[in-house]
């Protein structure tokens, strides 16, 4: 912060814990993070976020800390055979297991739990998969962060039409559940949300090759670009 010259007091800032693994399998790192930049720092704990996919023990744990980042929760199915085929997690804290923490969590004034929801083409972007999710959430103070799909090298799924996402919204709006859809940035380069891990499989892969084809041409010098000359 201080290289970026960022002034706490006379600009809008936000910090979010995600992207760089699970949060909450680091823990107390994590808190000791959060802790420094709020006492240490002065940054505001209420213009921190913490995205988690779903670890209720942790869950259950951070609504306990008296210093804390405001929580989400990437959701992404409504049902528990959906979300077990998209997040595996989902077969250790199923969908009622983690509702059942999220209601639990004690929110402060003016707060909102996050849902993420990445929108996947024809997997869980139906009107009857935000049906269902309107009654996942019915009752609780929750928003839901729509997340268009950002394609990467490798995957075999696509992202949603603009009017799909339209669609899923105003079903959720019509519910007053507040939905917003969030915008995709860095696209062009592969630096947009969920791009970068394609990447760097792809590059992995790419290695893997490089290496393999290495490792033929020790063994077979007249080989062309490791494959054997027959």
């Amino acid at each position: 912060l201080q290289d970026q010259q960022v002034k706490l007091d006379g600009e809008r800032l936000n910090l979010v814990f995600m992207g760089q693994g699970e949060p909450f399998l680091n823990y107390d790192n994590f808190m000791r993070a959060v802790r420094l930049l709020v006492q240490g720092v002065g940054v505001s704990q209420m213009r921190m976020t913490v995205s988690t996919a779903g670890i209720v023990p942790r869950i259950r744990d951070l609504g306990r800390e008296p210093v804390r980042p405001k929580l989400a929760i990437s959701l992404n199915a409504p049902h528990d055979e959906l979300r077990d085929r998209l997040m595996p997690i989902n077969r250790k804290w199923n969908l009622d297991s983690l509702l059942s923490a999220a209601r639990d969590f004690p929110l402060r004034r003016r707060e909102r739990l996050t849902f993420e929801y990445v929108l996947l083409r024809d997997v869980n972007d139906t009107l009857e998969h935000a049906r269902e999710m309107v009654n996942r959430l019915a009752g609780m103070r929750a928003k839901v962060n729509l997340i268009p799909f950002n394609p990467f090298p490798g995957t075999g799924y696509k992202r949603s039409s603009p009017e799909t996402i339209d669609r899923f919204r105003d079903q959720l709006m019509a519910a007053q559940i507040n939905a917003i859809t969030r915008k995709t940035r860095g696209e062009k380069i592969d630096a947009a949300c969920g791009q970068l891990v394609g990447q760097v499989i792809d590059r992995t892969r790419r290695s893997a090759r490089i290496r393999q084809n290495a490792e033929t041409k020790k063994q077979y010098p007249d080989s062309i670009d490791g494959k054997t000359k027959n």
